[in-house]
């Protein structure tokens, strides 16, 4: 497959895999706090790398681990506590929804800080998809869900990592293989993740079935929704562009919306107008 069809299929498959991981998150914190979460995500994912990727790590040249530790922390480690205490009082979709504000900040990071170009149509695109979210955030709240804004800056935050993420990888890490890096990162976090795990109440209510249940949705969210898809999203920054990598935010909230409706949560039309400009937004951020 040539990679620019390959940039597009995974660009789709991670829309559908990070698309999920809220309703996810939501799950999870039925029977866990946000940190007990987000360490929880981190140790699931980390095990799982480590098996299948611990031989890549060699791949890893000294001077480049320093990068792997950056990208790391900016990559998850402070994203997967950040949108667990977002979700504790802003609903899961609306918290998709403001994810998408990860291709500007990319933009602006990689233009200031890392000396990247971008084309004008990009930044065309960009306000798109901005308007396109700023559509569904007003037309998004959940029915029945009482929710406290000043929360969401914790997902603002973790857009910012996430861009600042994104252009690390593509200026200082483009030549090591995906597996590796994402094996390297998950091997930094582990230890941190288990000693902000031990210091919650965890090991009080390890036994109880809400516990039980909750663990499974976030092993789901460790393996697949961060394991798997980190894997073929630094392939995806490797094989397209930073702004095109993080577009998928741009999609994200699309699929988070029809897991509401499955949650029993109604798309209004003027949210579907809002999703139809988003795609847009990407189609016009993308074009030679």
């Amino acid at each position: 497959m040539k990679a620019q069809q390959l940039k597009w299929v995974i660009l789709i498959t991670l829309a559908l895999i990070w698309g999920s991981s809220f309703i996810l998150i939501k799950k999870g914190l039925d029977g866990l706090n946000p940190f007990q979460l987000g360490s929880l995500r981190i140790i699931f994912c980390a095990v799982f790398l480590l098996i299948i990727g611990f031989n890549s790590l060699k791949l890893i040249a000294q001077h480049q681990w320093k990068y792997i530790a950056l990208t790391s922390l900016f990559g998850t480690f402070i994203p997967a506590y950040l949108f667990a205490i977002a979700e504790t009082k802003v609903s899961s979709s609306i918290c998709s929804i403001l994810n998408s504000l990860t291709p500007l900040n990319t933009l602006i990071l990689g233009a200031i800080a890392f000396g990247l170009n971008f084309r004008r149509n990009q930044i065309f695109g960009i306000i798109i998809g901005l308007i396109g979210t700023a559509v569904l955030i007003f037309n998004g709240k959940a029915q029945g869900v009482s929710e406290d804004y000043s929360y969401a800056v914790f997902v603002l935050i973790a857009t910012i990592c996430y861009a600042t993420n994104v252009n690390l990888i593509k200026k200082y890490l483009s030549d090591v293989k995906p597996l590796s890096i994402t094996t390297g990162n998950f091997l930094v976090m582990l230890v941190p993740a288990i000693v902000i795990l031990c210091l919650t109440d965890f090991t009080s209510k390890i036994n109880l079935p809400s516990t039980h249940h909750a663990m499974f949705f976030v092993m789901i969210l460790g393996i697949v929704g961060t394991g798997v898809a980190n894997v073929i999203f630094y392939k995806l920054i490797q094989i397209s562009s930073p702004v095109f990598a993080s577009s998928v935010t741009y999609l994200i909230p699309i699929v988070a919306f029809m897991w509401g409706i499955l949650d029993n949560e109604m798309l209004t039309p003027l949210q579907f107008f809002g999703a139809f400009i988003i795609l847009i937004g990407v189609y016009l951020a993308n074009k030679k």
